[in-house]
């Protein structure tokens, strides 16, 4: 078969293109380190390399939410202390009222620390972190405690949150956390449990009694406690002692101390509850602890899945630098042959041949 020097340029221009097209995609995977560039390189491996990049993802995603939901459980704890240390204040000022060598004076001074405790147990109830109350449950932008208008000192009834001192607005749904696809754990405390002492099983809503009589037909629940009317009703006790005080010392009476005992006996009863409640928030912030610590271990394995992705994912699309290198130099070489054969062969004439 007789070839035409029209057919040998154009045999010599296709081998040069094909040479120069490998060459220029040796260079590509040189300078990103990756030899998947477009699925033509290597159609088999598309599946497994787009199926672990979703995967990373959702370990991205996973990792992210962890991490703020962390921060958060970390910021819950630190009001959860504020709380306690709240508790063990007033329960020292209920012991310290007790002492009979107390003035009214000192009564006043009490009742107004415990007052602005009570602010400070508000202040912690309502707390934001990056703009969401935490204790409201699902309800995060709705503020969790309000105070009660129609609070009456007279008419507090324990079985009944309509008569209590503080209303809580949020929700008995505590938020749920997904730490692996199909566990989840909760993430954070209600205010109706914290601070009111009433389980999410048992709270409706504000408007409802926590406790009562059928259909709901809850008793009151054991080694719970309202803390805020807690403090309510201990800053009452010592504002009655107060005016006891000052009565007692008006008629030089203080030899007719039945009154000062039996108020005596009510701050007493204060601080075995004050305890409890103390305890409420001790073992509510000891199961948020667990949980941090829980989230923190699925960050690590999270972690340490996410480097299993990434090496697979290498597997597939990363480039080896040696062998790219070695590669380019040998089709850099072979071009610059295929350049040298074809300046030849263009050098040749029909005049060569007379």
């Amino acid at each position: 078969m007789k070839t035409t020097e029209g057919t040998t340029y154009r045999m010599l221009q296709s081998n040069l293109t094909r040479i120069h097209n490998h060459l220029e995609e040796l260079r590509i995977q040189g300078a990103t380190g990756i030899k998947l560039n477009k699925a033509s390189d290597d159609p088999s491996a598309i599946r497994p390399v787009l199926t672990t990049r979703t995967q990373l993802m959702h370990t991205d995603r996973y990792l992210e939410t962890m991490g703020v939901t962390l921060d958060k459980m970390q910021a819950t704890d630190g009001h959860l202390g504020h709380v306690e240390n709240i508790l063990q204040r007033v329960k020292e000022i209920a012991i310290n009222s007790i002492n009979g060598a107390m003035s009214s004076e000192d009564m006043i001074t009490f009742a107004d620390e415990v007052n602005q405790m009570k602010q400070g147990l508000l202040d912690s109830a309502n707390a934001k972190v990056d703009g969401k109350y935490i204790f409201s449950g699902y309800a995060e932008n709705t503020k969790p405690f309000e105070q009660n208008g129609a609070y009456d000192p007279a008419l507090y009834d324990e079985t009944d949150s309509t008569t209590w001192a503080y209303l809580y607005m949020g929700t008995p749904n505590p938020t749920e956390l997904e730490i692996t696809p199909g566990e989840k754990l909760e993430s954070n405390l209600t205010g109706n449990d914290l601070f009111l002492g009433v389980s999410n099983s048992h709270w409706t809503d504000s408007t409802t009694p926590a406790t009562g009589p059928p259909p709901s037909n809850v008793p009151p629940e054991q080694n719970r406690i309202d803390i805020f009317s807690l403090l309510e009703r201990t800053e009452e006790v010592l504002r009655t002692r107060m005016a006891d005080l000052e009565a007692a010392n008006a008629l030089d009476a203080i030899g007719n101390t039945a009154g000062a005992d039996a108020l005596r006996d009510k701050l007493e009863g204060k601080v075995d509850t004050l305890e409890l409640a103390a305890n409420q928030c001790r073992r509510l912030r000891s199961q948020l602890g667990n949980r941090a610590s829980r989230v923190d271990v699925a960050m690590f394995h999270q972690a340490d899945v996410k480097i299993d992705l990434q090496q697979v994912l290498s597997r597939y699309q990363d480039a080896d630098a040696i062998e790219t290198f070695n590669a380019i130099m040998q089709q850099e070489t072979a071009f610059q042959a295929a350049l040298s054969i074809t300046s030849k062969v263009s050098q040749i004439s029909i005049l060569d041949y007379f």
